[in-house]
């Protein structure tokens, strides 16, 4: 599918000035945003059939479009145009330089037992079509050089974990422990950083798992509620990929000449709002917004007839996406270090990097 959808831009594009082709820059120096991960960028419009093979009994990961999403909130601070959905691409070079989503709701970093959802790999091997037609339409000076001064969106994690934890996919559980994991996922995670390298990526944001031992489905699935309202077990094994994962960029900041990493520690801001949730405007820390049974979580959220009257005073929408009050407070304080955390982006803030 994504191969005819490339050829069609290659194909409707021929003939058009390299000169013309090249877009602007914004105020900001960087030219576009293009976003990798899972459905923390992507409400299922982006999955193919996703109604029918959704795996998180959750039609509607977020509360309307993507538009209330981190990714897009960013991406308006920035003064860019939305990157459209990689299936929704319009067919010309143009749409390719506004910036592409490549993410999908339920993608891992590990490869799927199943083409329900698009794994990293998947999504890398669409951004190697997108560079390779970019050079072949504005040349090769003009590509690289576009692209060493676009941004690359990173966020993935989440449902590897979640699999793990509630439906032990591949029989990972049995075969490695907690740490073990952590350290095949972030070894995927700086492979993929470095094919992005040698495609002359230069700014990538990569963001940390949210502490998912407090999202809705988990308290329920393990009924363990402690005295800090979340299953510490699971948070500590997410919080070593997170660990494991900022070491691995600091290193590589290190070794990648002109590489701008910067990873964003969503798990503090996310902990530290369900701890204080009064403090942000929040009412219910525990229970989706759109779900029902236990926690909201004994069923996703399958229409947003079911959704809570009032979403701001929720932190969590769904079985483990956020609410887009908690997007937003994670908007600004990534970009700029309000907010929640002043160091919550490291070694800068996403403003600080573009």
């Amino acid at each position: 599918m994504e191969g005819f959808a490339l050829f069609m831009v290659a194909l409707l594009s021929m003939g058009i000035t390299n000169l013309a082709m090249v877009p602007e820059k914004t105020s900001r120096n960087v030219s576009a945003m293009y976003v990798l991960g899972d459905s923390s960028v992507d409400c299922g419009s982006n999955t193919l059939f996703y109604p029918i093979i959704h795996l998180n009994l959750s039609l509607l990961p977020c509360n309307g479009s993507n538009s209330i999403l981190l990714p897009y909130l960013l991406a308006k601070k920035m003064g860019l145009p939305y990157a459209a959905p990689f299936y929704a691409q319009n067919g010309t070079i143009d749409g390719l330089l506004n910036g592409v989503n490549y993410g999908a709701a339920h993608a891992t970093i590990l490869s799927p037992t199943s083409l329900s959802h698009q794994s990293l790999n998947h999504q890398l091997r669409q951004v190697f079509e997108t560079v390779q037609l970019l050079e072949l339409q504005l040349g090769h000076e003009s590509s690289r050089h576009f692209i060493r001064s676009s941004l690359f969106y990173l966020a993935f994690g989440k449902d590897d974990y979640i699999d793990l934890f509630l439906r032990n996919f591949s029989g990972v559980m049995a075969e490695y422990n907690g740490p073990q994991f952590a350290e095949i996922l972030v070894n995927q995670m700086v492979h993929a950083v470095m094919n992005l390298y040698d495609m002359n990526v230069r700014k990538v944001v990569l963001m940390g798992i949210l502490p998912l031992g407090c999202a809705p489905s988990l308290l329920f699935q393990w009924h363990i509620d402690d005295a800090t309202g979340c299953v510490e077990m699971i948070n500590e094994v997410v919080l070593r990929y997170n660990v494991l994962l900022e070491k691995s960029i600091v290193r590589l900041n290190e070794e990648l000449p002109d590489a701008h990493l910067v990873f964003c520690d969503l798990y503090q801001g996310v902990k530290k709002i369900i701890t204080y949730p009064h403090f942000f405007g929040f009412e219910d820390a525990k229970n989706a917004c759109c779900g029902l049974g236990l926690y909201g979580a004994e069923i996703g959220c399958v229409t947003s007839d079911i959704a809570c009257n009032t979403v701001s005073a929720n932190v969590w929408w769904d079985l483990y996406n956020p609410t887009p009050k908690v997007n937003s407070l994670l908007a600004e304080s990534t970009w700029s270090g309000q907010q929640l955390l002043s160091n919550i982006c490291r070694p800068t803030t996403i403003r600080g990097l573009v």
